[in-house]
């Protein structure tokens, strides 16, 4: 699915406009960021909690050349789901 489909959706299901459905998931996808800058975590309860994890600087390879190369320490977005997600999927 992709965000137009979901813009769709939305749009279907709260009888919205595209236009409000479009500016509501912005403002989703923004509030989600927010957090996870902000606390670090974001949990929508049984739904999903994402959470922002601090990677360490690594070493790696290339798998092409067999190079080893840098990898610079980043900030990483993980994703657990929720007890209704997992329900929904099984």
């Amino acid at each position: 699915m992709t965000k137009t489909d979901l813009v769709d959706f939305i749009a279907a299901e709260a009888k919205l406009t595209k236009a409000d459905a479009t500016r509501a998931l912005d403002a989703f996808m923004s509030g989600v960021i927010k957090g996870l800058k902000k606390d670090k975590k974001v949990t929508l309860t049984g739904f999903a909690t994402f959470a922002a994890v601090k990677k360490a600087a690594r070493n790696g390879r290339n798998p092409r050349t067999g190079e080893t190369v840098k990898i610079p320490a980043r900030v990483a977005v993980t994703v657990k789901a929720g007890s209704k997600l997992k329900d929904a999927l099984n």
